[in-house]
């Protein structure tokens, strides 16, 4: 078997940018809840956490507590996500 030479290959970057919204759409996909499932357990209504998740609605401070209480994690991997983008991934 012919071995490959690893130092060929340059590691990929990251495409997407991090976003509030893209953050609480993977972390409930990633749970396996829908957006219902999600609004029971947050608090939040099912049509702002679709508006949220597609940009359309400001996270804000009280939803992201809301939304961190649901998901077991700090509010700041929500509000901040570029910053936080380690412990999203540990949040996943």
């Amino acid at each position: 078997m012919k071995k490959k030479n690893v130092r060929k290959y340059i590691p990929e970057r990251i495409r997407r940018k991090l976003t509030q919204g893209y953050i609480i759409r993977t972390l409930r996909e990633l749970k396996g809840w829908t957006q219902e499932k999600l609004a029971k357990e947050s608090g939040i209504a099912a049509t702002n956490l679709s508006m949220l998740e597609n940009e359309r609605l400001e996270l804000g401070k009280e939803r992201s507590i809301k939304l961190a209480k649901a998901f077991g994690i700090h509010p700041a991997t929500l509000m901040f996500p570029d910053i936080t983008a380690v412990e999203f991934l540990k949040a996943a």
